[in-house]
């Protein structure tokens, strides 16, 4: 049987990654190991500490009391290092790839193919941190964005986890960082979600031992790499085509005929304006975080119109402006910030495959227009007219490009960005929605969760966000040269969302 190979979709990832665009996506997950629900959590607003001049926010307990146990009681211990760690090994059976490594043919006259690393060392891939007691979330964004910063070794599983203790509150959070190259299907699951379950008891997963296989030789790969060409004649055509970085026709390929990415994008026919958010992108980054209230949105929705989505984007556009007239940028009414907004749809014929898909549209934000309800509106007129015009990649489309699992939404979203031209758009939106009861982590409530978004090459801020148990969570990923300001935008999301929540009182 021939090996595994990757599609030329993933390699291209692989030839995308350099020190300062690494093609990882990832996330914040913040745990508590009091597992009692609070009032105090999805509602208090996440003023981040550099904007706000509080460094504790709702990912972190701010409130003394919100803090587990009674007065006089010990507080919940978090489950250890150790137990996290054994907790992992035993599920790492149920998803054999987080073991494997990529090999490459010989001559690179085939994709490369993933192999069982016979030296997996799972030591190696999650790491025992920590923030100097009581740690806040200003210090944990600030670790976030270094690790996030580092590329993924390459002669290894393309994945990492970091377990950060420290926190206020006797908290713990897991940073995360899985390659896109790894984001290959239907079947595809995020690393931290095989830390997560439903109840604070953790489900049995059978132990199985894991014996790796032999890699394959020279003149195996060879061989199967020739048994591949019979089979697919195209796939010499596109393994030459990634290998000489013909970004163009990758590109194409991705979008699967000339006019299957390109005359989506109605929106893009003129380029996008120019803006502070198209810097040439360093090799640092710089993290920030807002945490929001799903009623806030959804009340919104319900008195002015739209959809949730349109109130992230709405909340999103007014922070940008905000943020522009801070820096003394000229903001007129014309004035605009086009978006990369990949979207989930339901697809008719995909039902009995969960019905999750995903649609791209380019948004250009009305970040000129002052009134919050106003923005709201043209946001929502643009979004309306992108569905009513079939102006998006389709669902059949994508689904053949690459398969679409829940926990690797935003990942996806983040390859069809990467995929596209620098110059389509100044920034990526990714909204996901999470599931609104909690889940656990040996034990411990997961109470934040902040996606991070990679970069390409000339953008300079990724905005993922992920509804959660009652919460939406935006995690910031910038260029730390670029934007050393990011905290102000993050600090305007939730001013921002208040601004429209004052208009429906």
């Amino acid at each position: 049987m021939s090996s595994d190979r990757l599609n030329p979709l993933d390699v291209s990832f692989l030839y995308f990654d350099t020190r300062t665009t690494p093609m990882h996506a990832g996330g914040i997950l913040v745990f508590d190991p009091d597992t009692a629900p609070r009032a105090t959590e999805a509602g208090t607003r996440a003023a981040t500490s550099e904007a706000s001049g509080d460094s504790r926010d709702a990912a972190t307990g701010g409130s003394e009391a919100g803090k587990a146990g009674e007065a006089g009681s010990a507080p919940p211990e978090p489950p250890d290092f150790d137990t996290v760690m054994d907790l992992l090994e035993r599920r790492l059976t149920t998803v054999p790839r987080f073991r494997q490594k990529i090999k490459w043919v010989p001559g690179n006259v085939a994709s490369p193919v993933w192999v069982d690393d016979a030296h997996f060392d799972l030591s190696y891939h999650v790491r025992r941190s920590a923030l100097p007691r009581p740690g806040d979330m200003g210090q944990l964004r600030e670790l976030a964005g270094r690790l996030m910063a580092r590329p993924l070794d390459r002669t290894r599983p393309l994945w990492e986890l970091y377990y950060v203790e420290g926190l206020e509150g006797g908290r713990v959070a897991v940073i995360g960082k899985t390659h896109h190259a790894m984001v290959d299907g239907l079947a595809a699951v995020d690393i931290m979600a095989l830390l997560l379950d439903v109840s604070p008891q953790p489900r049995e997963v059978e132990s199985e031992h894991w014996q790796p296989s032999s890699e394959p030789g020279t003149v195996r790969m060879l061989t199967d790499a020739a048994a591949d060409w019979i089979r697919r004649p195209a796939g010499i055509t596109d393994a030459l085509e990634v290998r000489a970085l013909d970004v163009k026709a990758v590109a194409s390929k991705l979008a699967g005929a000339a006019t299957g990415l390109m005359s989506a994008l109605g929106t893009v026919a003129a380029p996008p304006p120019s803006s502070p958010l198209n810097e040439r992108t360093g090799s640092q980054r710089r993290v920030s975080t807002a945490d929001t209230r799903l009623d806030d949105f959804r009340a919104v929705k319900k008195t002015l119109g739209g959809t949730v989505n349109d109130v992230v984007l709405a909340v999103c556009t007014n922070a940008l402006r905000g943020w522009l007239l801070t820096r003394g940028e000229a903001v007129t009414p014309t004035t605009t910030l086009r978006a990369m907004v990949p979207v989930s749809v339901r697809d008719a014929g995909h039902q009995g495959a969960g019905g999750n898909f995903v649609a791209s549209y380019f948004v250009d934000l009305p970040v000129g227009e002052p009134d919050p309800v106003a923005q709201l509106h043209r946001v929502s007129f643009a979004m309306r007219a992108h569905k009513e015009a079939g102006q998006q990649v389709g669902a059949q489309t994508l689904t053949t490009l690459a398969g679409f699992a829940p926990p690797t939404l935003h990942a996806l979203g983040a390859r069809v960005a990467i995929s596209s031209t620098n110059r389509l758009f100044n920034l990526v939106i990714t909204n996901v929605p999470g599931p609104q009861f909690p889940l656990y982590m040996a034990g411990a409530r997961m109470v934040a969760m902040y996606p991070m978004v990679p970069l390409t090459a000339a953008t300079s801020l990724a905005v993922g966000v992920t509804s959660y148990d009652g919460g939406v969570f935006f995690g910031l990923n910038a260029d730390r040269d670029a934007l050393p300001d990011v905290n102000v935008i993050a600090g305007l999301i939730s001013e921002s969302l208040d601004s429209l929540v004052e208009q429906i009182r």
